[in-house]
C-alpha cells in the first residue's frame, strides 16, 4: 500500500499495530519523525496524548501502555472483507455511490455506515489521497528506527534473545547489520546482557533513562541558550568598544586637523590685524572728515530750517486772511438770502391781514343777524315756559285731590283686610279641632276590641268593612 498517512490518528494506528503496545513517550519520537517537525517535543506529546484519549480506537491498560483495538465496529465488516478481497486502497465515496445503486435496486444494508466510522475503528487508515485501506497491509518496518525494531523483537521474546537472534528476527523486517545491531544494544543501558551473549529488555530502565535524558538535553538547550545570551551580550560590548575606539580615534584626527586650521588661522589673523590697524587710520581720517563736513551741513540745515518757517508762517497768515473772506463772503450771501425771505414773508403777512380784516367784516355782520334770531327765539322760550308752569299746577292740584281719594279708598279696604284675618284664624281653629277629633277617631278604630266589632257588625249586617268605618 504506498502513499503518506493522512492525519495522526492513521500514523498512530499503524505505529501501535507494528509494537502493539506503547508509552507515550515511546510513541512521541516516530511521530516527531513522521510528522509535526516544527513543533517542540512537549507539544507533539501533548497532540499525541489528546489524540490517543479523543479516538475510541485506543486502549489505556494498567501499566500505562497504550494499544490498538483491532475489533471494530461491526457496520464496517462488509468494508473490511471488501477491501481483504482487493487488497487494495479504494475511495469511501465511490463505495457509498455503488452501495447506493445497488439500494435502489435491492433492499441492501450499505458497506461502510461514513467516514467518521472508519475513523474511530482501528482496522483501517486513511491515506492522502482520500482512499481508506487496512492498517494491517503493508507494515513499512523501515520507517521505524532500529532501536524500536529491537525493542519490538524483545517484546514479542521477553526470556531474551541473543545478538544473532536479535538480528534475524530484524532483518526479516528491514535490511541491518550484525555490527550495528550490537552498536544498538551496547548504547543504550536498558538492553541488559543477561549472560552467555543473551539480552534482556527493560521498560523500567528505558523509561528512567528517557526522563534522565529529557532533563539532560533541557538542561542543555537551558546552557545553550545562556551560553548564547552570554555571547550576544559580550558581541554588544565588543560591538560597542570597537564604536568607541574608532570615535577616540576620529577625535584624534579631527584635533589634529583642528590644530592645523588653528595654526593658519592664527597667521591670517595676524596678518588680517595689520591690515585692519591701516584701516583704522584712514577711518580716523575720514570720520574727521566727514564730522567736518557734518558740521557745515548742520549749518546749513538750520539756515534752511528758518528761512523754511518764515516761509511757512507768510503762507499760514495769507491762507488765514483767505479764509476770512471766504467765511465774510458766505456770511453776507446768508443775510441777503434772508433779507430776501424775510421780505417775501411780510408780503405775505399783509396779503394774509387784508384777508382777515374781509372775513372779520363778514363775521360781525353775521353775528349781529344771529343775536338778533336768539332774542326772538329767548321770548318765544319765555312765553312757552309760563304756559307750562301754569299746565304743570293744575295737573299738581288734580293729582293731590287723586291722592286724597285714593288714601280714603286704602284706608277702608285695611279695614275690610282686618275682618278677613279675624275669620281667616277662626276658621284655622276649627280645622285644627276637627283635626284633633279625626286623630283621636282614628286611634279609637285601630284597637283590636273596635276592629272585632266592626267585623261583627258588617257581618251581621252584610255590609263591606270600608263602608262602616
Amino acid at each position: 500500500m504506498g502513499g503518506k498517512l493522512h492525519s495522526l490518528t492513521d500514523v498512530l494506528k499503524k505505529t501501535l499495530f507494528f509494537f502493539e503496545e506503547l508509552s507515550v513517550a515511546e510513541v512521541v519520537p516516530h511521530v516527531h519523525r513522521r510528522m509535526l517537525r516544527d513543533y517542540t517535543q512537549d507539544q507533539v506529546e501533548e497532540k499525541v496524548l489528546l489524540c490517543l484519549r479523543q479516538n475510541p480506537c485506543f486502549d489505556y491498560n494498567e501499566r500505562g501502555l497504550w494499544s490498538l483495538n483491532l475489533e471494530g465496529g461491526r457496520d464496517n465488516d462488509q468494508f473490511y472483507s471488501m477491501l481483504l478481497r482487493k487488497q487494495q486502497p479504494v475511495s469511501v465515496k465511490e463505495v457509498l455511490k455503488t452501495g447506493l445503486g445497488a439500494k435502489n435496486k435491492k433492499k441492501t444494508k450499505p458497506l461502510v455506515s461514513g467516514e467518521a466510522s472508519l475513523i474511530s475503528d482501528g482496522r483501517f487508515i486513511q491515506l492522502e489521497s482520500g482512499l481508506w485501506g487496512l492498517t494491517e497491509w503493508e507494515v513499512e518496518a523501515g520507517q521505524y528506527s532500529l532501536k524500536q525494531l529491537i525493542i519490538k523483537a524483545h517484546k514479542k521474546h521477553p526470556g531474551g534473545l541473543s545478538s544473532q537472534q536479535i538480528f534475524e528476527i530484524v532483518n526479516s523486517w528491514r535490511g541491518t547489520s550484525l555490527k550495528a545491531v550490537d552498536g544498538v544494544l551496547n548504547k543504550f543501558p536498558y538492553f541488559e546482557a543477561i549472560g552467555d551473549g543473551i539480552w534482556a529488555y527493560s521498560p523500567s530502565i528505558q523509561v528512567a533513562y528517557e526522563e534522565m535524558m529529557k532533563r539532560f538535553l533541557s538542561s542543555v538547550n537551558r546552557q545553550r541558550e545562556k551560553w548564547q545570551r552570554d555571547r550576544l551580550r559580550w558581541k554588544k560590548k565588543t560591538e560597542s568598544m570597537e564604536r568607541q575606539v574608532y570615535e577616540v580615534s576620529s577625535a584624534h584626527r579631527e584635533v589634529a586637523a583642528a590644530l592645523a586650521v588653528r595654526l593658519e588661522e592664527a597667521g591670517q589673523h595676524d596678518y588680517l590685524v595689520t591690515q585692519m590697524a591701516e584701516k583704522d587710520l584712514l577711518l580716523s581720517l575720514r570720520k574727521k572728515e566727514i564730522y567736518r563736513y557734518r558740521e557745515h551741513v548742520s549749518r546749513l540745515e538750520s539756515k534752511a530750517n528758518s528761512i523754511l518757517h518764515q516761509c511757512r508762517l507768510w503762507v499760514r497768515r495769507a491762507r488765514e486772511a483767505e479764509g476770512e473772506k471766504e467765511k465774510y463772503r458766505e456770511a453776507l450771501n446768508k443775510n441777503q438770502a434772508s433779507l430776501e425771505a424775510l421780505f417775501t414773508k411780510l408780503q405775505q403777512y399783509k396779503e394774509k391781514d387784508r384777508e382777515n380784516k374781509i372775513r372779520l367784516a363778514e363775521l360781525k355782520e353775521r353775528s349781529s343777524e344771529k343775536t338778533a334770531e336768539l332774542q326772538s327765539e329767548i321770548v318765544d322760550l319765555r312765553q312757552k315756559l309760563e304756559k307750562t308752569v301754569e299746565n304743570s299746577n293744575l295737573e299738581n292740584k288734580r293729582r293731590l285731590e287723586e291722592i286724597s281719594i285714593l288714601s280714603n279708598d286704602l284706608k277702608i279696604s285695611l279695614e275690610g283686610s282686618e275682618e278677613a284675618k279675624r275669620s281667616l284664624r277662626f276658621v284655622q281653629q276649627e280645622l285644627a279641632r276637627a283635626r284633633s277629633r279625626l286623630s283621636s277617631v282614628e286611634e279609637s278604630i285601630k284597637s283590636p276590641l273596635v276592629k272585632g266589632l266592626i267585623k261583627i257588625i258588617s257581618f251581621f249586617t252584610g255590609s263591606p268593612k270600608g263602608d262602616i268605618s
